[in-house]
């Protein structure tokens, strides 16, 4: 017997085994009998054909192998929502295994009739369905919402839903599922491909109350998302990663609300397509990773100054694009509110051989950031990191214009351009002196010794002592030379160490793995030892 084809098959999403696909043609074939679904698989390599057959187009596919037809007792076409839960969850009357057929309950081989047990079966399954909050069918085949107001009757306590990898068509769908759910706070529909408003139509109240929608592997565009969030007012965070999205546009009195945007995997190319975006007012987090940026640039602002775009932008990721030039990174300091920064994976990060000194420079050229790629920026990191950088371009300050004299100091534009954060570490810590610009010289064992006065604060007695130590030295190494000279066990001392050009201020050595030249110290510094 052949199997019913739904009267809206055409559009319609199928499943066949663990293939998904559109039905694009439904009708007969030449020289073939019966109805043929032709289906456009996500997956090409499960297509044979382009829509073609013995020179007939019966359908177009993106992919010239990315078509094929099937016999419709061969397509999945779904369920409702409500069935898939009740299967998810084990709530349906075929999993009632202790129950007989007719109302009858089962006792190994004894059979007890009972009046009403299916009714009493159905009222235990509605008290479950009730006390459901986070509900996943996930890869459940649900294709439609089902009767008006089911759910609502049934899920009166769902907040949180994923509806990703299924049959929805359309997000039609989605409206009439979300619409019975009264307090939808979550909602995951990534990885089904439908069709979405293409005009303004109808806003509905269905997501009046959602904050967290996933639409990742969805094929919406950035159009169709401005579309459709005139009905999200409230929506805090939106994921839109993998779907093609290459033009951003301004969104006018929608998203105003949202914190956090993920992009990544959108092939945006252009890093000015960022701008169409800077004016969201509560954007805290900004997803970028895999979108083909190559560079980025606030020009609001000047050298030193803060952009008005992005104002409340705390934590952004760029990592795995192509950004390969070092003005990008400058530019990141304007960003008022950055606290955290994820970059690994560009070519920029292939510019400096050592990965320790191309993490300071980072740190040194973004002032307020507090973690890099994931890892904390300690206090003692940030000083040694803009200390060496103020040392390590001291000489290039000097050839541009720069004076120890604040009336002679006049970098040139250029070299404000590379290095804009430079005149504001001078104020720092002062304007680097003749002795400390030795530039980027070669890692010889000479110029890795470090002569430093050690001194116990608590022993004048004791008399200070000149050792040459490498600067790549742990700091538990050097606690085990102390040991040996002063005789008191490693685990007890506490170092910290004064340095020769910031009188008054001690540095703590807190950290036993660090090796001396994590913490910015120079030859002439004394190292302080306490127990």
């Amino acid at each position: 017997m052949a199997a019913e084809v739904p009267p809206d098959a055409l559009g319609r999403r199928v499943s066949c085994g663990t293939d998904y696909g559109t039905v694009r043609y439904v009708g007969s074939v030449s020289r073939t009998a019966g109805i043929w679904l032709g289906v456009e698989w996500d997956d090409p390599q499960r297509g044979k054909h382009d829509g073609s057959y013995e020179g007939t187009q019966y359908f177009k596919c993106r992919h010239p192998k990315g078509g094929s037809f099937i016999r419709p007792n061969k397509a999945n076409f779904g369920v409702d929502f409500l069935t898939a839960v009740k299967d998810r969850y084990g709530l349906n009357e075929k999993h009632d295994a202790h129950y007989g057929t007719g109302g009858t309950l089962v006792f190994g081989t004894k059979t007890v009739e009972f009046v009403g047990m299916d009714s009493v079966a159905e009222q235990q399954r509605q008290v479950q369905l009730n006390k459901l909050v986070d509900i996943s069918v996930r890869e459940c085949a649900v294709s439609h919402a089902g009767q008006e107001e089911e759910i609502s009757r049934t899920c009166v306590n769902m907040r949180h839903i994923n509806l990703s990898k299924n049959l929805i068509s359309s997000w039609d769908t989605v409206i009439a599922i979300a619409s019975q759910v009264q307090n939808l706070e979550t909602l995951n529909v990534s990885e089904n491909k439908m069709r979405f408003p293409s005009t303004s139509t109808f806003t509905s109240s269905a997501f009046s109350n959602l904050k967290i929608l996933a639409l990742n592997q969805t094929e919406i565009t950035w159009t169709e998302v401005l579309l459709c969030a005139q009905g999200w007012p409230v929506l805090e965070e939106l994921y839109l990663s993998s779907n093609n999205i290459t033009v951003l546009e301004r969104p006018d009195n929608v998203l105003q609300t949202l914190k956090l945007l993920d992009l990544s995997d959108n092939q945006l190319l252009d890093g000015n397509q960022l701008h169409l975006i800077a004016q969201l007012p509560r954007l805290e987090q900004l997803i970028l990773r895999n979108t083909g940026i190559s560079s980025i640039h606030f020009p609001d602002a000047g050298f030193g100054c803060k952009t008005k775009m992005f104002p409340s932008l705390k934590r952004l990721a760029i990592n795995d694009n192509k950004i390969s030039q070092w003005s990008s990174i400058n530019e990141l300091d304007k960003l008022p509110s950055l606290r955290a920064l994820q970059c690994n994976n560009n070519p920029l990060m292939d510019t400096e051989k050592n990965p320790e000194t191309l993490i300071q420079l980072i740190i040194a050229k973004i002032s307020q950031l507090e973690v890099l790629n994931n890892c904390e920026i300690l206090p003692a990191e940030r000083r040694g990191a803009e200390l060496d950088y103020r040392k390590i371009f001291g000489k290039d300050w000097l050839e541009a214009g720069g004076h120890w004299n604040p009336e002679k100091n006049k970098p040139s534009e250029e070299f404000l351009a590379a290095h804009p954060r430079y005149p504001m570490l001078c104020l720092k810590y002062g304007a680097p002196e003749e002795g400390e610009l030795k530039g980027r010289q070669p890692l010889t064992l000479k110029n890795q010794l470090l002569t430093l006065t050690i001194k116990c604060p608590e022993k004048p007695e004791q008399k200070p002592v000149e050792k040459k130590l490498p600067e790549s030295m742990t700091i538990q190494k050097v606690k085990g030379l102390l040991y040996r000279l002063f005789k008191i066990p490693g685990s007890e001392l506490k170092l910290s160490y004064e340095s020769s050009k910031l009188e008054g201020k001690e540095v703590e050595l807190d950290n036993d793995l660090k090796p001396l030249q994590f913490y910015s110290i120079e030859s002439g510094d004394c190292v302080l030892v306490r127990w």
